[in-house]
């Protein structure tokens, strides 16, 4: 009988609160730990990209030649430093798209050069007007505007995120130095 009233005692204590407890919240911290580490993946994606896209602009906008005038690197050049960027951070380059350009970019030279696609990918516009003229004194200048995209998936489990793919947009631009 007095084993009984032991067990009976043990059963009633509140013990079992603390597992049910754990049950309900550790799905949610882990939920919230997987969605930090999706959205540090994704920012980490971005940050490379966005880099990548630097270094193309300025591949694009250097001369290959200190002496000779109007000599900059040719497409491959460019998308070969997008790509040694890219590769660094251990990022797929066949997945890189095409950027569409919403805003039509105002060209320095006339007639102008057209934006090139290198790759069927990585959108070179070469002689842009990278500060148009706003009333101010300073001179205008003509540079490379390099674009791409990259996607990216998440993975979180049992959210309207869960392997939904986002498009991660890269953009930059350079002076031209001759």
């Amino acid at each position: 009988m007095l084993n009984v009233k032991r067990i009976a005692r043990k059963l009633g204590s509140t013990d079992g609160a603390e597992i049910a407890e754990a049950a309900l919240v550790l799905p949610l911290v882990f939920m919230l730990l997987l969605g930090i580490i999706w959205f540090g993946r994704a920012f980490n994606i971005y940050s490379t990209i966005q880099q990548a896209a630097q270094q193309g602009a300025i591949t694009a906008a250097r001369s290959t030649c200190a002496t000779c005038t109007n000599s900059f690197p040719n497409d491959g050049t460019v998308t070969d430093a997008v790509e040694a960027v890219l590769k660094s951070s251990s990022l797929d380059t066949n997945q890189i798209q095409v950027s569409p350009n919403p805003l039509a970019p105002v060209f320095c030279a006339n007639p102008p050069n057209a934006c090139t696609t290198a790759g069927d990918h990585v959108k070179i516009c070469r002689n842009v007007l990278l500060n148009p003229p706003a009333g101010g004194t300073q001179p205008p200048q003509c540079g490379t505007v390099v674009s791409f995209q990259y996607p990216f998936q998440f993975y979180l489990p049992f959210t309207s995120l869960n392997l939904q793919n986002i498009i991660l947009s890269a953009q930059a631009q350079s002076r031209m130095e001759n």
